[in-house]
């Protein structure tokens, strides 16, 4: 009689059933950092469902890969399971959160073996940028950010005409003066552009230095693309005045700046390629 599919995968079906009931306190923490009002991490739930799309299109690979249990299976579930414990009895989920991925890597090579993983080693590792990292290196990088931005800004608007004075993260202009808020400092463009940096460098045809060499791009391009839009908001301000640069075209500006980070990103991969 032949064995339906869940016969036929009840081992990888019951694991992975455990495996969802005993991080569903992380899942929940996870869920709420991502739609949290000031989320950096709005990304997040997007994540998993990227990393399914990219094993599927392997579908036919993975159904011709030889399987065999590896020996790094276990102590990796156990090390994952042990660092759990620790993350939820010190309720820091950082730790619980990234011992998911080691529990699922010790997963994989114990059901599917080494073989498998290679080939699914960049959606499986891709789930790190679901997992919001502990909030003050959030507020540490994100205050350094906003103060160079601020900077940058105040600099160009000297050298443009418009007499600025930095305080801060204040830009001081005649007229208006700019904060230039934890939300502006570019730090949430630039997670989601790392991910996106990685799926670029993971579908380009080329050497593993140009992919290195293009995820690292997104750094610098999420940062100048992010100072382009302090410069635009604080001329807006100075100009037509603060009520406009703050309404709906700080949202929209967001969004552009965004799109304009994404064409050159790609513009990078074409220039690589």
């Amino acid at each position: 009689m032949k064995e339906n599919f869940i016969q036929k995968n009840i081992k990888p079906l019951v694991a992975g059933v455990f495996f969802l009931i005993i991080y569903i306190p992380t899942q929940l923490w996870m869920w709420d950092r991502w739609f949290a009002a000031d989320s950096y991490y709005s990304h997040g739930i997007l994540i998993p469902f990227v990393s399914a799309y990219l094993i599927w299109q392997k579908r036919t690979e993975l159904a011709k890969t030889q399987k065999a249990r590896s020996g790094w299976g276990l102590p990796l579930i156990l090390m994952g399971m042990l660092a759990h414990a620790f993350g939820s009895l010190m309720r820091v989920y950082f730790i619980s959160g990234f011992s998911m991925l080691l529990v699922l890597v010790g997963l994989i090579l114990f059901l599917y073996g080494s073989q498998v993983f290679k080939k699914i080693m960049f959606p499986v590792l891709f789930l790190a940028f679901m997992i919001p990292v502990p909030m003050v290196l959030v507020t540490s990088i994100s205050f350094k950010m906003k103060i160079f931005a601020a900077k940058i800004a105040a600099t160009v608007l000297n050298n443009s005409g418009i007499p600025a004075v930095r305080d801060g993260s204040l830009i001081r202009m005649r007229h208006a003066q700019v904060v230039v808020d934890d939300v502006c400092s570019g730090l949430r463009s630039l997670i989601s552009l790392l991910a996106l940096g990685s799926i670029f460098a993971y579908w380009m045809k080329s050497t593993m230095g140009r992919r290195l060499v293009l995820f690292l791009t997104a750094i610098p391009i999420a940062i100048i693309t992010n100072v382009m839009r302090v410069v635009f908001l604080s001329y807006v301000a100075e100009i037509w005045g603060v009520e406009i640069a703050s309404g709906v075209l700080h949202d929209v500006s967001g969004f552009l700046v965004f799109a304009l980070a994404f064409v050159l990103l790609y513009v990078m991969v074409r220039i690589l390629e």
